[in-house]
């Protein structure tokens, strides 16, 4: 069997998927103190069992981003452009905000060493004389840095003298990372190489001991195979992951997209808006066509990474999230959260804040905790909690239209698949919001992460800058830019199916469109593009030239198959609890979420508690029971 392990901030998630597609989960608490307790607890609380592969989604390096606690690093530049990260690309931290600043890079202005060479589109400028790499050397080794990073001029088309530069700090600097630019992300866009390489190094010495760790314990424990889930959606052996820390940045969240593009297409929706509510934070996502939706930049802890990566949107609305009142009396929802230790007051380990659980689950636990927020607010603890939920569902619904309407996706077209073990709760509210008349709850939607994990696919990939008008290229031109991608990728993951990618623009655009490439020839390419770009932007030029700025080859395999079976008995009659929904008293049923068995109805209002999430089904709305178990939720 594969084990998937999903570490989150409350809980830490398990999925065994066995070889016959059946589907176990187990659940346990989160240690914050260190994430891999938690990992090796809930491998160890499953049992000794025949473990053929564990795949791992780690929050290592997104948390060493937000919390700053990389690595001391030193950033080798081409003289001159020292000051590339500080300068950013001068844009605004926020638009309207002119006292709002940006965080600071990852490391100090005299940690930069400026080195006397320079590369332009065609060659060299500034030949790198040996007296010059020596002195680099040394300045870079009076730092006593814990990693290197170099990211020096047009080494994406040229890379000899950031080879140079690497080969010298490798052999002077013995156990100290160095990471080169053109190794880590061989494309254009200086400050993005730039930023994208600094925090490689920034992380590696970090999660390269993080995965060291974690494989000594996995393989003390008699598992044969540990991998780790990437941004992009892959995994990755332990070594290679090490070797490219930023792209673990997303690890977690994109298992959770993996599952969710599974239960959907085990339902027959294949355009998903996707909702992850954990205990700190929700992340949403896209799914079109079947194939989850991926950008090749995004930031996190304010630091641009030019990574191929699962589409997310992340806001602090969990069910963790602390409910507060500002200083102008508005009620506010995270971005603190309560945690594992000691969790919402609901769970009954010493916590007394409330929290969005609070205010969804527990009738008792909420008049308590609710109270200073309802004194506060001069309301009672009952409008107090529904402004809880009312203000959590608006911030999702937020989050939810940036990755949809803001990128010219209708939600209102597809399905919404909410998943954690809080999501099920804000289905209909928040298809209401976007006017959705469909919902997936999927079976065991507060473990969906880590399904996603136990059924992701070997995954990886090369990318190289062509920068070419497409008019100027022929189909020969452009397999021989795809050839040496394809090489490189059919060395590392032998056996693995290829997939071509161009990514695309106008001339004179700042912004490209990936398209998939199964024809080198340049009119069907244009073609293609023309037809993504009108779908993504509403318009497509017909007479404007084209540009392929990138190539991007990826290969995939090992997918495991998944049995998504629902459970045939019938259901025990259900009993009944009054509620308050959107602030009014109803009387819904109460029944479980785990054992439905196909083609069952349920009208809301009705309440369904699982062992690892619970779901609501508001007046209005009727659930049926899919042959998969997954919950198939319609407005009526």
């Amino acid at each position: 069997m594969r084990l998937g392990v999903d570490v989150g901030g409350t809980f830490t998630d398990l999925v065994a998927l066995h070889d016959d597609g059946r589907i176990e989960v187990r659940k346990v608490v989160s240690t914050p103190e260190d994430p891999a307790i938690g990992l090796f607890r809930a491998v160890d609380d499953y049992g000794q069992r025949a473990i053929a592969a564990l795949v791992h989604g780690t929050t290592i390096a997104t948390n060493a981003l937000l919390e700053r606690r990389g690595a001391r690093i030193a950033l080798v530049a081409t003289a001159g452009f020292e000051d590339l990260l500080w300068l950013r690309r001068q844009d605004r931290a926020d638009l309207y905000d002119l006292s709002r600043d940006h965080p600071p890079p990852l490391l100090a202005r005299d940690h930069v060493i400026g080195a006397r060479e320079r590369m332009g589109p065609d060659g060299v400028l500034v030949a790198l004389t040996d007296v010059e790499m020596r002195r680099v050397v040394a300045a870079v080794a009076a730092l006593g840095p814990e990693a290197v990073a170099i990211a020096c001029l047009f080494a994406f088309r040229h890379p000899e003298h950031e080879r140079r530069l690497a080969a010298a700090l490798r052999a002077a600097l013995p156990g100290v990372p160095v990471a080169a630019s053109s190794e880590i992300l061989p494309l254009f866009r200086e400050y993005e190489r730039t930023s994208t390489t600094t925090a490689e190094a920034y992380l590696r010495p970090q999660v390269s001991a993080y995965v060291a760790r974690a494989e000594a314990e996995v393989r003390r424990r008699g598992i044969e195979v540990l991998r780790i889930m990437t941004s992009s959606g892959g995994t990755l052996p332990p070594a290679a992951a090490a070797a490219h820390a930023a792209a673990l940045a997303l690890s977690g969240p994109a298992g959770g997209v993996v599952g969710a593009r599974l239960a959907g297409e085990a339902v027959g929706c294949t355009d998903l808006l996707t909702l992850d509510m954990g205990g700190t934070s929700a992340d949403a996502s896209l799914v079109l066509g079947g194939a989850a939706l991926s950008e090749g930049a995004g930031v996190v802890g304010g630091v641009p990474l030019a990574l191929p990566a699962v589409l997310i949107e992340t806001v602090s609305a969990g069910g963790g999230s602390v409910a507060w009142v500002d200083a102008g009396g508005a009620l506010k929802v995270g971005p603190r959260s309560a945690g594992a230790v000691p969790g919402p007051a609901c769970y009954g380990r010493g916590g007394t804040e409330p929290t969005v659980t609070d205010a969804w689950l527990d009738r008792e636990a909420a008049l308590g905790a609710v109270a200073t927020v309802a004194a506060a607010l001069r309301r009672d603890a009952g409008a107090a909690a529904s402004g809880i939920v009312a203000v959590a569902t608006a911030v999702m619904a937020r989050a939810l239209k940036r990755v949809s309407v803001a990128r010219g996706v209708d939600p209102r077209r597809m399905a919404l698949l909410p998943f954690g073990g809080a999501g099920p709760l804000f289905g209909c509210a928040l298809a209401d919001a976007l006017g959705m008349r469909t919902i997936v709850v999927p079976p065991h939607p507060g473990a969906l992460s880590a399904l996603g994990l136990a059924a992701a696919a070997e995954r990886v990939e090369a990318v190289g800058s062509l920068h070419r008008r497409l008019a100027d290229l022929d189909a020969v031109a452009i397999e021989a830019g795809f050839a040496p991608l394809a090489d490189r990728v059919r060395a590392e993951l032998p056996g693995g199916v290829l997939r071509r990618v161009a990514e695309c623009r106008f001339v004179g655009q700042g912004y490209e469109v990936p398209v998939s490439v199964l024809s080198a020839e340049p009119a069907l390419i244009a073609e293609v593009f023309r037809a993504a770009h009108h779908a993504r932007f509403g318009f497509a030029d017909i007479d404007a030239p084209i540009e392929i700025v990138n190539l991007r080859v990826v290969a995939e395999c090992g997918a495991p198959a998944l049995d998504f079976r629902s459970a045939a008995t019938p259901p025990p009659p259900p009993a009944r609890r009054e509620i308050v929904v959107r602030g009014e008293a109803v009387s819904a049923e109460v029944r479980s979420l785990d054992a439905l068995p196909p083609g069952h109805a349920i009208p809301g209002p009705a309440v369904l508690a699982g062992g690892d999430a619970t779901a609501l089904i508001e007046p209005g709305w009727l659930a049926t029971v899919h042959a998969s178990g997954a919950l198939v939720v319609e407005r009526r």
